[in-house]
């Protein structure tokens, strides 16, 4: 039996766009509803309580959308809140635990990186669901917070000093650990895996957990008849700023995908 609810996406910005693209690629006929909280970007320098809070008004701006499923599209919000998710009365996706699978599957010499916001970081999560995996594994994991800034500003050309050089930076440590496997924590950082591919010389695979958690939602929609059926594939989109910003760099990630006459600001608390 054919569901054509659409699927909800949420993040806190402009990163989740990244999941979209991959949906859009793997499940064309699929509607997407996506609200990016771009008035309260970034999620990740929040407290946990703050965090949590965030998800569950996400959740239900999604919810009285009449989704079928749910993604957090955001690392912050998978690493500290899943629980929450997982109470949902729709099924709830989630990035991290998809891409730790991904990344356990792809390295070689079992060196693997994490990059993330703080709050994804500190949690923890990812390294614990890799040694759950791959209990040889060594994992070296550190916050690059300064990354989703540059991807809300758009600045994420490969070729851009300021974008090399926090890169760089940034990326020391696992140059030093001779990780083969590198976590794209948080779905801002695909916006800039051209320029981390360049500071890693080309050597490290990149997980992006869009790809990751993308394939998994196709799976599932296809082993529960819940695939749509004559849809057209629309996506639609809310952001709680003014739209303006999100525009520019949307029709850039999305390409011929994005239609600006379909974005719209909403206030949560009218909810």
């Amino acid at each position: 039996m054919a569901d054509n609810r659409a699927i909800g996406v949420f993040d806190s910005g402009l990163g989740g766009l990244t999941v979209v693209k991959e949906l859009r690629s793997l499940l064309p006929d699929e509607d997407i509803v996506y609200f990016g909280d771009t008035g309260r970007v970034p999620y990740g320098t929040k407290s946990r309580e703050t965090i949590r809070k965030y998800a569950v008004e996400d959740e239900k701006f999604l919810l009285s959308k009449n989704v079928k499923l749910i993604i957090a599209a955001c690392g912050t919000v998978s690493s500290v809140a899943s629980d929450i998710g997982a109470k949902l009365p729709v099924p709830y996706f989630e990035v991290v635990s998809h891409s730790a699978v991904s990344a356990v599957n792809e390295t070689k010499n079992k060196k693997i990186g994490v990059i993330g916001t703080a709050a994804t970081v500190n949690s923890g999560m990812h390294k614990k669901l890799i040694l759950e995996l791959l209990p040889e594994a060594e994992v070296t994991a550190c916050s690059c917070s300064m990354f989703v800034p540059l991807v809300e500003e758009g600045w994420f050309a490969e070729d851009d000093a300021v974008v090399l050089g926090t890169a760089g930076r940034y990326l020391k440590p696992m140059l030093e650990s001779n990780v083969d496997t590198l976590i794209l924590g948080c779905t801002h950082y695909p916006i800039l895996s051209e320029a981390i591919d360049k500071v890693l010389n080309h050597k490290v695979r990149l997980i992006n957990m869009g790809t990751s958690v993308a394939l998994s939602v196709a799976n599932y929609l296809k082993e529960n008849d819940m695939l749509s059926e004559g849809n057209k594939g629309e996506c639609t989109f809310y952001v709680s700023d003014k739209p303006d910003n999100f525009t520019n760099t949307a029709s850039i990630l999305l390409g011929n995908d994005f239609d600006e006459q379909k974005v719209e600001q909403v206030d949560l608390n009218s909810l």
